[in-house]
């Protein structure tokens, strides 16, 4: 049964539209906090010193990536911090949503960038970069070409 909002008041509406934003927030947070610890311990590893220039220099845009997307997908929560009870709250719930989709685009790219760089050690280099654009592609499809094809249905903005 669909959730009808159609008596919510803007601040209410702006409230729920936090809420729903910080909840999903919270799911992505993990996977993305996880993928940049996980990439700061790579340097200590053996095999580190194995990978040639370029293979480095991916590994630090790609660890830059996934720093960015950290900042970016915890942003909102500092936001709501920082203006908690300052009234704000419609230029948080904008300004929030700007940062998780600027933080999911930063995490698709250093998702794609891991996928090349792993299949470039493993396989070659041509593979490595059909397997980062496919896994990109993936991403732009999933995340947005599918949410766009939704049917539209009228219903109040929020």
């Amino acid at each position: 049964m669909a959730e009808s909002h159609d008596q919510e008041t803007e601040q209410e509406r702006l409230t729920r539209n936090l809420e729903e934003l910080l909840q999903e927030l919270r799911v992505t947070q993990t996977g993305v906090q996880i993928l940049t610890g996980f990439l700061l311990t790579l340097p200590f590893s053996q095999r580190f010193a194995d990978l040639d220039d370029l293979q480095k220099t991916a590994y630090l845009a790609i660890l830059c990536g996934s720093v960015v997307a950290t900042g970016l997908i915890i942003a909102p929560v500092a936001f709501h911090r920082v203006l908690f009870r300052h009234g704000q709250r419609r230029w948080l719930v904008s300004a929030a949503n700007r940062a998780a989709r600027a933080g999911l685009a930063s995490l698709a790219l250093t998702t794609s960038g891991v996928v090349w760089l792993v299949f470039d050690l493993v396989t070659d280099r041509t593979l490595a970069t059909v397997a980062g654009c496919v896994s990109l592609v993936f991403f732009a499809a999933l995340w947005v070409a599918v949410p766009l094809r939704a049917p539209r249905v009228s219903e109040p903005a929020g």
